[in-house]
This record gives structure tokens, C-alpha cells and sequence, in this order.
């Protein structure tokens, strides 16, 4: 059976423009890096940033899927990020399940949120 998930790979035509957003604005240490592919670990986790033959420009459908990014301060993890440029579209706002959502795009535009789970 599935025990649970073992990492995420961004496709893209530039692996290096997205991974050096991954790398400076977010702050994410490479594991690996080839030039057609960047890995990131967290724990057992990684999250990758791969060329694809079929991926071309920016995400046609930006909100298809999202990444959540876990975060225990997300007004100063939002403050650092929107003071390295990064694009957010949604400030932090509080959640009725009592957690805080703040969202934002990759250069590809690829959605992603920071996410802090409530007290």
C-alpha cells in the first residue's frame, strides 16, 4: 500500500532559473544537482526541479496543484519572502480551521503556500 509521499518533481524547460528561485528566494539547500535536475531533501522528502521534452513556458493551469509549505511564522516568513521579490497573491489570512494560508507563484507560476498549522 501507499505509505505516504516521497517527494514532488517541478517540471520546467529552465532548470535553472526555477531552481535558483527555489535556492536563493526560498532559502532550500540543493541535495543533489545535475543540470537537467536540482533535488531538494527535507527528512525522507524531496522536492525536485527537473527539465521535461513535453514542459514548455509558464504553468498553463497555475492552480491545479499546489505545494504547502510548512512554516511556524508565516508573517515573518512572508516579510522575508515579499522582501526577496517573491509574488505573493494572497497575504497571510487566517483559515475557519483556525490555520494561517499566504500564496504565492514560482517563476514558472507554479502556486505555492506557506502554511501554518493553528496553535
Amino acid at each position: 500500500m501507499i505509505e505516504g509521499i516521497a517527494g514532488i518533481v517541478i517540471w520546467t524547460e529552465n532548470v535553472e532559473r526555477l531552481s535558483s528561485f527555489y535556492r536563493h528566494k526560498l532559502r532550500l539547500q540543493p541535495h543533489t544537482i545535475r543540470s537537467d535536475f536540482v533535488a531538494f531533501k527535507w527528512g525522507d522528502m524531496r522536492l525536485s526541479i527537473g527539465k521535461h521534452q513535453h514542459v514548455k513556458g509558464e504553468s498553463r493551469d497555475s492552480y491545479r496543484i499546489m505545494i504547502n509549505l510548512l512554516t511556524t511564522d508565516i508573517m515573518k516568513t512572508y516579510e522575508k519572502l515579499r522582501l526577496s521579490n517573491v509574488e505573493f497573491i494572497r497575504p497571510p489570512e487566517q483559515e475557519h480551521w483556525g490555520g494561517w494560508v499566504s500564496t504565492f507563484s514560482d517563476p514558472d507560476g507554479n502556486i505555492l503556500q506557506l502554511l501554518a498549522q493553528p496553535d
